[in-house]
């Protein structure tokens, strides 16, 4: 049976911008081995090729097939629920682009779709914006909703925060496409042309890369790298089929024989 993986990237590959040590020997033994993989992320700033780009700063190589992001998620998602709609998008680069592709169209009046990504250029007009459009109509997407990183001097709020804002001013909720969303996860999964049973997921956060991966039957695997520590695993009713120190401690033969669940 052929497996691939879905690799998460923050606490996984890197932390910040600085390589976590081992990486690049991973996923340089994956393309040398022919295995499948995607870096999978719920940041929607990002162009696939931003992230090539990044990587390879660090000496990583990879190609743009080689990521998936929240952003592609999302306009593959509103191209399904409504093809060549519009959307007022409080967001940047990766998310913008991804919808274009998708054909959508941007708009500042009577959009289909709100849709909320990363961003650090936000105003307050903008969000007033979209709160009216939402009360006239348009429907509420977020492309993640991951918390703010509660750190002090962190200048980029979490999605989660801006969303709840919004959701509390119109009294919707958003629909969320990005990890742990079965919408992202499988959409991953089947841009990587393999079934649930050939997917391995890596990740360091158990609310997010874990918890998506066990809901949909995937074998996954916890870094300790990133989020989640030893210590925090007894808060939670399932668990990961491996726990790793770093990408760098997975033995690829024992990843590639494990079975979800076991």
């Amino acid at each position: 049976m052929k497996k691939g993986f879905l690799i998460d990237m923050d606490g996984v590959i890197y932390g910040g911008d600085e390589m976590i040590p081992g990486a690049d020997k991973f996923i340089a033994t994956l393309q040398k081995e022919n295995i499948p993989f995607l870096f999978m992320t719920n940041n929607s700033q990002r162009t696939p090729l931003d992230t090539v780009n990044k990587v390879a700063r660090m000496g990583i190589k990879i190609k743009e097939e080689n990521v998936y992001t929240s952003a592609m998620a999302t306009a593959s998602f509103l191209s399904f629920m409504k093809p060549n709609g519009t959307a007022y998008v409080l967001g940047e680069g990766g998310l913008t682009t991804s919808l274009l592709q998708k054909g959508y169209t941007t708009a500042n009046s009577n959009p289909d779709f709100v849709v909320v990504g990363e961003g650090r250029n936000f105003t307050l007009e903008m969000v007033n914006n979209a709160v009216d459009m939402i009360l006239s109509g348009a429907k509420l997407i977020a492309t993640n909703l991951d918390p703010s990183p509660k750190k002090k001097g962190w200048s980029n709020l979490g999605i989660k925060a801006v969303v709840a804002m919004i959701e509390e001013a119109t009294g919707k909720k958003a629909f969320s496409v990005g990890k742990p969303s079965p919408v992202m996860m499988r959409a991953a999964r089947k841009y990587l042309g393999l079934e649930a049973r050939e997917t391995i997921i890596i990740g360091d956060t158990m609310d997010t890369d874990i918890l998506g991966g066990v809901q949909l039957g995937y074998t996954t695997i916890l870094t300790l790298s990133g989020v989640s520590k030893s210590d925090m695993l007894d808060d939670y009713a399932f668990k990961p089929d491996m726990i790793v120190n770093s990408v760098a401690d997975i033995d690829l033969k024992s990843a590639l024989e494990l079975k979800h669940g076991q």
